[in-house]
């Protein structure tokens, strides 16, 4: 008995009994990227000097930012902006505020208020041209907050007096990628449209002023707004500048008034009559093909192939072969040196006004046509430089498909191409008779220079040809 119940209270207490527990919930563990504008306060405070802080920026600026970072690293960069005292220092933040502010998924609207208070104090000139970048940049960001634009342009107006070139282009620039027709500014006394703020700098004494107001006008009209007519006769004051970039904008500003105002009459200076807007800047246009530039004589060149509303009678006028000189025709200098062979070098003052000029001109017999159209193709097929020439046979294509008469016309000057001395001249030549052949005839002479070419042992020239030598 006493072994039977040592064995039950065994049994009973050493039965194990377990308990049902709850799993404790599994922890997460989140790792932390340490934060962009904490090392960066950290390495600017470590900075003894203006050039350690500006090997640190130029360090950070190789490193990729976060978009959850970057309103933190602009605060830093602004507290040590206004400590900064060395230009070149201040000139970096500014240019990592405008790099900063490009950040995918960042919305810079944030700083505009920071970013235009660092204008106020501001002395350098390279660093305030800068600062405007970045601003150019914020606001180019923020297309949907017109009270954000307006406040910029507002900044632009402000500063577009400083004497610095660099200040007055970035001024420019703002006004032509935020400005808007409707945009008003108080300026000068009255209210002034964004166009005609612009186009005051047209005059600026600096080239590269004239340059960025000009390209402001032409963001303006890339942004879909229409230029007023009252800019043309401005810009081809500009056509005649000593500067080449000004008098490239010019051309293209020129050509971009053609084609919203084609129809619109001017009238022709020093005379009475008028003519069509688009023929006036055509023969403005072919005029620069013998400017001084050959990067304007190719521009020039291109940008009449797409004036397809001109006149046909000033069209043919870029075809004549005759030297022109306000119109009449020059003597060769044989006919010059002899004359003054016979006549004497200088008046001999025995007889009256013998050395008058003997030409009289009848102002009744004086072609309205505009002098720089004569020849226009004639000079650009005869440049120097083979990219003129190859410009000027592309406008010729152009031209030529669409109207069937001028490219009878031109047929000649091209076949003569095919004697070009620089292969991809000829080989254009050729590639451009093709575009045309629904339109032309060769003659028996033309057809031989034609299929001298076949001779020729270059096959990428041969295959611009059909089989049996068909265009």
């Amino acid at each position: 008995m006493a072994a039977h119940l040592k064995k039950r209270v065994y049994e009973e207490f050493s039965k194990v009994v377990q308990i049902p527990h709850e799993e404790a919930p599994s922890k997460k563990l989140r790792l932390s990227k340490p934060s962009k504008s904490a090392a960066l306060h950290v390495d600017l405070c470590k900075a003894s000097n203006s050039t350690d802080a500006l090997q640190y920026l130029l360090q950070f600026a190789r490193k990729p930012v976060e978009v959850e970072s970057v309103e933190g690293v602009v605060r830093i960069l602004l507290e040590h902006y206004y400590k900064e005292t060395d230009n070149s220092v201040r000139l970096k933040i500014a240019s990592l505020l405008g790099l900063l502010s490009k950040t995918q998924g960042f919305t810079p609207d944030c700083i505009v208020d920071d970013a235009i208070n660092t204008l106020s104090n501001e002395k350098s000139h390279q660093v305030l041209a800068q600062l405007l970048d970045t601003l150019l940049v914020i606001g180019s960001q923020l297309p949907d907050t017109p009270t954000i634009r307006l406040r910029l342009i507002h900044v632009a107006c402000k500063h577009l007096s400083d004497t610095y070139f660099g200040v007055r282009n970035k001024c420019l620039q703002l006004l032509g990628c935020l400005g808007t027709l409707e945009t008003v500014v108080n300026r000068d006394g009255g209210a002034r449209d964004v166009q005609s703020i612009i186009s005051d700098y047209f005059g600026d004494q600096d080239p590269r002023v004239r340059t960025a107001a000009l390209k402001a006008m032409l963001q303006l009209h890339e942004r879909g707004m229409k230029i007023h007519q009252v800019i043309y006769e401005q810009a081809c004051r500009l056509l005649s500048d000593d500067y080449e970039q000004v008098r490239s904008a010019a051309v293209q500003m020129v050509w971009v008034l053609s084609l919203l105002y084609p129809e619109s009459i001017v009238p022709i200076p020093s005379s009475n009559e008028e003519i069509r807007l688009v023929d006036d800047a055509f023969g403005k246009i072919s005029h620069m093909v013998s400017d001084g530039s050959w990067m304007v004589r190719v521009q020039a060149a291109k940008t009449l192939g797409s004036m397809l509303q001109v006149s046909p009678h000033f069209l043919v006028q870029t075809l004549d072969k005759k030297l022109m000189s306000d119109l009449r025709r020059k003597r060769t200098a044989h006919e010059r040196a002899k004359e003054l062979f016979t006549s004497g070098e200088f008046s001999s003052g025995r007889k009256w006004a013998d050395d008058a000029p003997k030409e009289k001109l009848d102002r009744n017999t004086v072609n309205l046509i505009a002098s720089g159209a004569c020849g226009a193709f004639v000079h650009g097929l005869e440049d120097e430089m083979f990219e003129v020439r190859i410009a000027a046979v592309e406008a010729l294509c152009q031209l030529a498909r669409s109207s069937p008469s001028f490219a009878e016309k031109c047929l000649d000057f091209l076949v003569d191409m095919f004697n070009d001395e620089i292969e991809e001249v000829r080989l254009q030549s050729i590639h451009v008779l093709r575009e045309i052949s629904t339109h032309i005839t060769l003659r028996e002479d033309q057809l031989d220079t034609v299929l001298a070419v076949l001779e020729s042992g270059n096959s990428e020239r041969n295959s611009e040809f059909g089989p049996g030598g068909k265009l």
